[in-house]
């Protein structure tokens, strides 16, 4: 493997002249930048991208911190946001927080090792205080998804959690239903006390009363939306819809329910949010509310460069909105009284 040394040698200069060519630093005359790049061709060097983000104070970088690897929706995130910075001659650096909110800071912090321009945060679990702390000690700037973040903290773009809610929940009262079991994600997390928010709301505007029974928390995953939903038909109470906060749980739910003996939609109606691809292509295909991630992932991506390249952005929390996609899943019941009865007897 060849090494500086050998650079030097090659295009007859010293090592210094060779790190100035390579980081665009100091006076060198352009026939010497030319001999080193070219040497540099010729032996097939390829400058160590740390050495040159610690001399640079740069690694020409952004940083992605992501909640997790799984799922659709995360997969689409990865996407947008690797195109958006290849597109901008940037490397893209991604890791996760594992939902986990030391886990989350510790991501943060390895970025900032590694000299990024700029962090592109997915967070469920900082709290408002966590964002404070980091914007005194961490000197790159930070573009956050997912929350609605305070002034004078960062750029943020998020979507409108309980408007999709209670898009979903709307449309189950919509078809008549009245008993409607909901699988929640961890309310612990901003998104999740949103959604809980707009479910309890839509309920109570049709002076519908909560039971505590039908309600069960997940994890986002299907497992846990499978398990969450065994636990509500085990309460013995009587639901004619069931609306989970995303679609993965969704789909664990629609299994626990065909494994009982009832039918989606004749016996439950079933919504979730997401509009995961997979969505409209099991039987029956899933009614969802569709996040634009990849419209805030652009937008994200977008505000990241202009601050990786020095420009003024405003800190404000941009909200984008989701959108209705009603499929086989849902149905609209005539009588919610004997609906219930049967659903009791199965």
């Amino acid at each position: 493997m060849s090494t500086i040394n050998d650079v030097s040698k090659l295009a007859g200069v010293s090592k210094a002249t060779v790190s100035r060519s390579i980081n665009n630093k100091g006076n060198v005359k352009e026939s010497t930048r030319r001999a080193v790049l070219q040497a540099m061709e010729q032996l097939n060097f390829k400058p160590n991208s740390l050495a040159q983000a610690l001399a640079n104070n740069s690694s020409n970088s952004i940083g992605l911190i992501i909640s997790d690897f799984d799922g659709g929706y995360f997969g689409m995130l990865l996407k947008q946001a690797s195109q958006a910075a290849e597109k901008a001659g940037k490397q893209l650096f991604v890791t996760d927080g594992h939902n986990d909110p030391l886990r989350e800071i510790e991501a943060i912090d390895s970025l900032v090792d590694r000299r990024c321009d700029v962090i592109v945060l997915y967070s469920r679990k900082l709290s408002q205080q966590d964002f404070i702390d980091l914007k005194k000690r961490i000197p790159i700037p930070i573009v956050v998804i997912n929350r609605q973040l305070g002034d004078q903290l960062y750029p943020a773009v998020c979507f409108d959690q309980q408007h999709a809610s209670s898009l979903a929940v709307h449309q189950l009262l919509e078809m008549n239903h009245t008993q409607i079991a909901c699988i929640t994600s961890p309310v612990s997390n901003c998104a999740g006390l949103l959604r809980f928010k707009a479910y309890q709301e839509a309920l109570t505007e049709r002076n519908i009363k909560i039971n505590e029974a039908l309600i069960a928390e997940g994890d986002f995953t299907v497992a846990s939306g499978y398990q969450a939903c065994i636990k509500i038909l085990a309460s013995g109470i009587p639901f004619t819809a069931l609306y989970a906060f995303n679609d993965d749980m969704a789909l664990g739910a629609m299994k626990a329910l065909n494994e009982a003996g009832l039918k989606v939609p004749d016996d439950v109606s079933v919504i979730g949010i997401d509009n995961e691809p997979i969505s409209a292509y099991i039987t029956p295909p899933l009614s969802s509310v569709e996040l634009p991630i990849a419209a805030i992932t652009d937008f994200a991506m977008n505000v990241a460069l202009d601050l990786a390249q020095g420009k003024e952005v405003e800190i404000k929390t941009t909200e984008f909105k989701g959108k209705l996609i009603v499929r086989d899943s849902v149905r609209y019941i005539t009588n919610p009284v004997t609906e219930q009865v049967i659903n009791n007897t199965k």
